[in-house]
């Protein structure tokens, strides 16, 4: 899979596909609300590919709201994980860069934390390309909100640790870039926060690409340095992670 991120990282998430499932966090409704005023496609009842699925978190919760989902995953790892824990949802492997389906087969495609690895100069047309009239694509992300003192210096010291860290840039310096795709772009940034045990907030560390990727003498180092910073900040043991959940819905032109 091309992806702006590059392989090495892609290929990491093979290694961590349990710790992936288990700790990643999933999305609170009004995310799914937004999808549906922004898109004006009723998920109940929609078509919906689901790109870069991962193990199954956003497909289970879009088949949840009453979509007919297919996922669509690249990764050997994530893709046995999910048909593991959602044997229900039909899986297809592939990427968004040459969706192997026919045209206007989808009401809705949809990338949750995955549109940034995709040259979106092929994943955007294949979108276009599956979506039937009045159909939209919408790609969203948790973000930890960095305006929170803990937050901004957990990134701080994931920089300075792992070489390949990566901050949040699924685009270049706006969402209104797809617009040259011949879509309208419209956004939205949904606040919400999950209290987790420090335990499931490190497995979920493990799972990031720029953890998985280092030798495993440096990555213990980093999730011990991560517990007793966390530890430090909430000796009880659970932490609150402060999420700005940002959303961008893609309307191709001449829809109805």
């Amino acid at each position: 899979m091309s992806t702006t991120e590059g392989p090495d990282l892609a290929s990491s998430f093979d290694r961590v596909a349990a710790e992936y499932d288990a700790a990643r966090p999933s999305y609170p409704d009004a995310l799914f609300d937004a999808v549906e005023e922004l898109s004006g496609v009723a998920l109940a009842g929609a078509d919906v590919l689901d790109v870069g699925a991962g193990t199954g978190i956003s497909s289970r919760a879009l088949a949840a709201r009453g979509a007919r989902v297919t996922a669509v995953e690249p990764t050997p790892g994530m893709a046995d994980r999910l048909r593991a824990v959602s044997p229900e949802i039909p899986l297809v492997r592939g990427d968004g860069n040459a969706l192997p389906f026919r045209d206007s087969c989808a009401d809705l495609v949809s990338y949750a934390q995955s549109f940034h690895w995709t040259d979106h100069g092929r994943s955007v047309p294949e979108a276009i390309r599956v979506l039937r009239p009045g159909g939209a694509l919408a790609l969203w992300w948790n973000v930890k909100d960095r305006g929170v003192r803990w937050v901004a210096e957990q990134s701080a010291r994931l920089a300075a640790a792992c070489p390949q860290y990566h901050g949040y840039r699924p685009f270049g310096e706006s969402p209104q870039e797809l617009s040259r795709f011949g879509v309208r772009v419209v956004t939205a940034t949904l606040r919400w926060e999950r209290r987790t045990p420090v335990e499931t907030a490190l497995l979920d560390q493990t799972s990031r690409s720029y953890v998985a990727v280092l030798d495993p003498q440096a990555r213990e180092r980093v999730l011990a340095a991560e517990r007793e910073a966390l530890l430090a900040e909430f000796p009880d043991g659970v932490i609150v992670e402060p999420y700005l959940l940002d959303l961008t819905v893609a309307l191709p032109e001449g829809r109805p």
